[in-house]
């Protein structure tokens, strides 16, 4: 990581730690997000008995721990690697990688100003570490609106250039929904019946939708969106303005979602 946080971290927090040295009794590890040493007691490393520490770690591994205790005074942070579950390992390492990637984004960005990495990132994180949690949060916002980025008050000659690399390494997030629309029709036009009504659905979902036929009268509604809600909307316009089309012209037709 390119960056340290100050202080230290607090109790229950989830740290990515790298093991320095592996003891008969305990574990001393590295906390890369604070540049701090931190202590694994043995009976902290797994459950039940262990017969041998290094089974479970080695010097150089890189392991996600959970805070006990810390003396701030004396500088003793105890570590835990066997209260961290599966699931919040997973999300702690996906966290440091979105941060890395931030990191990435100010380095890169730095690079074409011509300013220093340290100075661009602390200027930018200092006016968004009020009203978001990390700078990747901020960048996934500015990727969608990059109007939050000449609200920093900073250089108008940076913007261009950190919209543009953040755009080039945040793609913003997408939801996908998906369902089948059964149309059945006997009028001797059916077909035109069918292209007029899967025209209408594309209208109304601005575009922003996949049909495909699958055979005797089956076809596959796929729609993406930034979010659920707005993906929800796109696929009622469609399937609502296809229906309707359908059965103007003595057609029937039914929409069925596919679970996800």
């Amino acid at each position: 990581m390119l960056f340290k946080k100050q202080g230290f971290p607090e109790e229950g927090d989830l740290a990515l730690c790298t093991v320095t040295s592996v003891q008969y009794h305990s574990v001393f590890v590295d906390i890369d997000e604070y540049g701090k040493s931190g202590l694994i007691h043995i009976s902290e490393v797994s459950p039940g008995r262990i017969r041998n520490i290094r089974d479970f770690v080695k010097e150089g591994k890189k392991i996600v721990c959970k805070v006990l205790r810390i003396n701030e005074e004396k500088g003793y942070i105890d570590l835990s690697l066997r209260r961290v579950n599966e699931s919040e390992k997973r999300r702690k390492i996906d966290d440091i990688k979105k941060e890395q990637n931030a990191e990435k984004i100010v380095e890169i960005a730095s690079g074409k100003i011509g300013i220093k990495t340290g100075d661009l990132y602390n200027e930018i994180s200092e006016k968004t570490a009020k009203k978001y949690a990390s700078l990747h949060e901020f960048f996934e916002e500015a990727a969608k609106d990059e109007s939050l980025l000449e609200k920093l008050n900073i250089d108008k000659k940076y913007i261009k250039i950190i919209d543009e690399t953040i755009k080039q390494r945040i793609k913003p997030a997408e939801v996908e929904i998906i369902g089948k629309l059964r149309i059945t029709t006997f009028a001797p036009n059916g077909i035109e019946t069918i292209k007029e009504s899967l025209k209408k659905a594309e209208d109304a979902a601005n575009g922003k939708i996949s049909i495909n036929y699958l055979g005797s009268g089956l076809y596959r509604f796929m729609v993406k969106a930034p979010d659920y809600k707005e993906a929800e909307k796109l696929m009622k316009n469609a399937t609502e303005s296809a229906i309707s089309t359908v059965t103007k012209h003595a057609g029937a037709a039914e929409f069925t979602r596919e679970s996800a």
